[in-house]
């Protein structure tokens, strides 16, 4: 049965199914247990599963991670949540060093089966420290895997099959997402991991999303269509495992790729999918491809720059329209108090 929950309610659900399917499942994060629940997706949990299954934590991540690590190596099945991507810097050592090779160094008999939610907390002005796209950095490391939900379904089922694999899987959720709306499942299932998904069916050109950006690229395809162009739009949902069957086949019905993506422009993740399109299917490229990311700078505080910063549906309907040769399409008018800094308010839903 399914029935319509927003983004953080459905990661509340999945959390909750876990904690009561499996006694080794436990939560631990700056702020799990307190009356907000991170951004709603921990209310009411501590008082259901009491404080030694869902439990705050000390500001000691690097040290906290080991202790996660620890308790998977013995059988648990920790979950750690950061209310910012930014605070899981603080314990690279322990993710990247320990948690991503004790499975390879140890042939296979070792399991760590450890979950790590990440929270992109762009806007209101937090500017370059507590706002940063970089789950580029942990595909980029063998052992990890890493899902980027986009919608309320799959931050369900992606974070319930990540809580069962017997390896570390990173979940990065951006905080725009959490008030959308969609269809979920009422019971326990699984997304799987390394599988991208079709959201809109097209024919002239593919757009590559991942995270929020799956949802201005639907926007964008709602533009081109008015104008008789048709998108067809990959939600890659995790990069590591990445789908690369599902993008060179969409490349192959469209011939052409404009990649979407969270995170800066240089070295990421849209450099990655467009060297999969060029390695594997160039012949069917009718244009070259493009991608849409943040400029190479960081992340301004002032709305003032932000509005110079992110891309949104207006960008990426401008580029696939140029690349299909249509130089002068007229979009609809971005609006004249749009804020790239706060959320858009009609990204509710369903998607």
């Amino acid at each position: 049965m399914s029935r319509e929950r927003k983004f953080y309610e459905a990661v509340n659900e999945a959390l909750d199914l876990c904690l009561a399917r499996d006694a080794a499942v436990y939560v631990m994060g700056l702020g799990v247990p307190d009356p907000k629940g991170i951004f709603g997706t921990t209310v009411g949990l501590a008082q259901k599963y009491g404080p030694d299954r869902v439990s705050d934590m000390p500001t000691s991540e690097n040290g906290m991670t080991g202790i996660c690590i620890g308790s998977a190596l013995v059988g648990m099945r920790p979950i750690m949540i950061h209310q910012r991507f930014d605070f899981a810097l603080l314990a690279m050592d322990q993710i990247v060093n320990q948690a991503a090779k004790w499975h390879y160094l140890f042939a296979g008999k070792a399991r760590i089966p450890l979950t790590i939610r990440l929270i992109v907390g762009r806007g209101w002005g937090q500017g370059p420290q507590h706002c940063q796209s970089l789950h580029a950095w942990f595909a980029h490391i063998p052992g990890l895997k890493v899902v980027l939900p986009a919608s309320p379904r799959d931050a369900k089922g992606l974070l319930i099959a990540a809580v069962r694999d017997d390896n570390p899987v990173i979940v990065v959720e951006h905080r725009w997402l959490h008030q959308t709306y969609g269809e979920v499942p009422a019971d326990a299932y699984e997304t799987p991991i390394g599988e991208a998904a079709i959201v809109r069916e097209g024919r002239d050109v593919s757009l590559v999303a991942v995270s929020h950006m799956v949802l201005e690229a639907l926007r964008a395809a709602e533009f081109l269509s008015a104008h008789g162009i048709e998108a067809e739009v990959l939600d890659l949902r995790s990069i590591a495992p990445l789908d690369r069957d599902a993008i060179e086949a969409t490349v192959r019905r469209t011939g052409h790729l404009l990649v979407a993506d969270i995170g800066w422009t240089g070295f990421g993740l849209s450099a990655e999918v467009i060297t999969t399109v060029v390695e594997r299917a160039h012949q069917a490229l009718k244009a070259p491809p493009r991608r849409i990311a943040l400029p190479d700078v960081p992340i301004p505080t002032t709305p003032a720059l932000s509005k110079y910063c992110y891309p949104d549906a207006w960008d990426l309907a401008r580029a696939a329209a140029e690349m299909l040769g249509h130089h002068d399409l007229q979009l609809p008018n971005r609006p004249a108090d749009a804020k790239l800094d706060v959320p858009d308010p009609s990204f509710t839903g369903p998607f």
